[in-house]
């Protein structure tokens, strides 16, 4: 990699994904300290033509600087992921992540009074219990696959339980989110139709669980977001299904990557796992900081400029797109000190693990922590000796920082 040139990194490249990751990060380095705006074509998507490219940017900085600025770097144009699609398919697929006021805010204050913290609270209470549940079917067989067993149950089901998926249909949810998510791995998606089948079943769901909340009121957050009325308006049943794909995809994938990686570098990096078990409630809230920052499970998104402008003294017109690389903004050295050390003492910690910032920030940023912090209590206190056994296997993906196997070993317990 000492040899390795700009012109040689291509990030919209799927190869450039399927190299090794420490490849990957030193061509984010390179970047960063010669290039930190750099122009790159983009990834051919089946059935679309090729787009006019993007600028890349990898410093954290420009990166919070173009996520609050959501007047100049839009959402709305072709969507959040590099690629253009028609703008009826980014609202199908993206939900308010692809759209931009009035409309935007709208809908956050649609689906905000489901996240209200009376709401939370009420879900929050369930993490504990899911929890323990997902460690009881495993306790007693001394080894699994930390990520299937472990790290996915708990989010998936917490989050199932908010919008009202009933238990018989939540491996489906877990089965078309790989999918949704796993664009670029060809273990889960071989071509386009298989992502929107997957996008199609989950529609399909929440159209009818979003019709009977309307008919049938019950304890949960699709209950509360089906009859949640501002300024006299409510979320259409197609507003709610577009919400309910990015609530159980994104609410499940996300925890699920930042636990599975927290695992993996507290096993590479015991001194620190020591630290935390010694006083776990002392360093809990800095700990989870670090584990986002450190798993980045989202690795990039795209705006699109909405008028000529200048990032960081590169000008940037109109219509151009602007991807922000949140892995690399969180491993600039201009941000954080030592970035490629884990620290779970680690104060401030302006990582973009939840986004930029802005009006994208994500919502259920609170909840995650809370899932986050919970699992590894628990583990701590029920699975003292749990140790990963091999190294994990990673998601091919330039989107999500997926980990898809690791499997762990511990004593048995009853």
């Amino acid at each position: 990699m000492s040899e390795l040139a700009i012109d040689d990194i291509c990030l919209g490249d799927l190869e450039f994904w399927a190299a090794p990751e420490k490849e990957r990060e030193a061509a984010f380095k390179l970047l960063r300290d010669e290039a930190p705006i750099s122009f790159h074509s983009e990834p051919l998507i089946e059935g679309y033509p090729q787009g006019p490219g993007f600028w890349a940017l990898t410093r954290c900085d420009d990166i919070i600087y173009t996520s609050r600025h959501a007047d100049i770097f839009c959402s709305g144009r072709g969507g959040t992921n590099i690629g253009d699609i028609p703008q009826e398919v980014s609202d199908f697929i993206g939900s308010i992540i692809n759209m931009d006021d009035p409309r935007h805010k709208k809908l956050r204050n649609l689906v905000s009074a489901g996240f209200t913290p009376k709401a939370l609270n009420d879900v929050l209470e369930n993490v504990r219990l899911r929890t323990n549940e997902v460690i009881d079917a495993v306790a007693e067989k001394g080894q699994c696959d930390f990520v299937s067993e472990l790290a996915a149950p708990m989010p998936l089901q917490i989050v199932c339980d908010m919008v009202g998926v009933p238990p018989s249909m939540e491996q489906s949810v877990l089965a078309q989110s790989n999918v949704i998510l796993g664009v670029g791995d060809p273990e889960y998606v071989q071509n386009i139709e298989d992502l929107m089948g997957a996008f199609m079943v989950l529609y399909q769901m929440a159209m009818e669980i979003g019709q009977d909340r309307l008919d049938n009121p019950a304890d949960d957050i699709a209950t509360t977001l089906m009859h949640a009325e501002v300024d006299g308006e409510r979320l259409t049943l197609g507003e709610f299904a577009s919400f309910f794909i990015l609530l159980v995809v994104a609410g499940n994938e996300t925890t699920r990557t930042a636990i599975s990686h927290g695992m993996w570098v507290l096993h590479n990096n015991p001194d620190q796992k020591a630290l935390w078990r010694a006083d776990f409630d002392g360093h809990a809230v800095n700990a989870v900081e670090e584990i986002v920052r450190w798993a980045t499970p989202v690795i990039h998104f795209r705006r699109t400029a909405t008028q000529d402008t200048e990032i960081s003294g590169q000008r940037i017109a109109e219509g151009d797109k602007v991807v922000m690389w949140f892995n690399s903004a969180n491993r600039d050295e201009r941000a954080f000190e030592d970035p490629y050390k884990f620290d779970i003492m680690r104060s401030p910690n302006p990582h973009g693990g939840y986004g930029g910032g802005g009006p994208h920030f994500c919502l259920g940023a609170n909840l995650a922590r809370r899932e986050i912090r919970v699992m590894f209590e628990q583990l701590f206190q029920r699975l003292p000796d749990l140790e990963i056994t091999a190294e994990p296997a990673l998601l091919q993906s330039s989107f999500i920082h997926g980990i898809k196997r690791m499997p762990c070993e511990f004593t048995p317990t009853k």
